[in-house]
This record gives structure tokens, sequence and C-alpha cells, in this order.
């Protein structure tokens, strides 16, 4: 008896690695062997990145309001303990986007900070 083979499922699994693959250089996009390895080492990048992009965005955050602290005299860790103090709820997110679009509304948070650090 010959061997069956499904050559349905492979070319099926093997056409989505191709069409996954599509755009690649040279060979990782035309062979499969190649294009299936490239392929998992994307996904790999991909779902490493998704955690990094994370923590970018919170630094870049940091470095905005750090920025903008400074030019009202204070140092980011002393903004953010000032604003903790005066019960401010804002994110970090909302704070940078205040700090670069709207910076008299940043003065007038980082003076609320001031106030509540000398009381």
């Amino acid at each position: 008896m010959p061997r069956a083979k499904n050559v349905v499922a492979t070319r099926r699994r093997r056409k989505k690695i191709i069409k996954a693959a599509k755009g690649y250089f040279v060979s990782k996009g035309a062979l499969y062997k190649t294009a299936n390895e490239q392929v998992m080492r994307s996904r790999a990048y991909s779902y490493r990145d998704r955690k990094r992009r994370k923590r970018d965005f919170r630094k870049l955050w940091v470095t905005r309001i750090n920025a903008a602290a400074r030019l009202n005299d204070m140092k980011y860790s002393q903004l953010i303990h000032g604003l903790s103090l005066a019960g401010v709820e804002v994110n970090r997110k909302m704070l940078a986007d205040i700090a670069v679009n709207e910076p008299e509304n940043f003065t007038a948070y980082a003076n609320l900070a001031k106030e509540a650090i000398n009381n």
C-alpha cells in the first residue's frame, strides 16, 4: 500500500507561512524552510516588542515630564511627590501630553506640587 500524504493540508500549511513571509528579503519570502524560520523569529520579535513598547512609552513620558518640570525649577521626583501629596490624580501619559501641548497648564500643576511640598 502506498504512503498516504495529505498534500492538501501540507500545501495549505506551507502557503500560510509563505503568505506571512510576503515582502521578506529574497529566499526568506520565497522558500518554505527559510521563510518558516524567519516567520517564527518575526513573531518572537513581535511578542518581545509588544512588551517593550510599554516600557519605552513610559520612559518617553518620564523624560518629557522631567524636562518640563525643570523649566519650572523642580525635579521629576519632586513634581510627582508634590502631586501625590496634593491628591492630584493624573497619570504620566496625561501629564506628558499636558507638558508638551499646554505648558501653561503644566506650570499650574507644578505650582500645585510646590505648594503641597511646602505645606
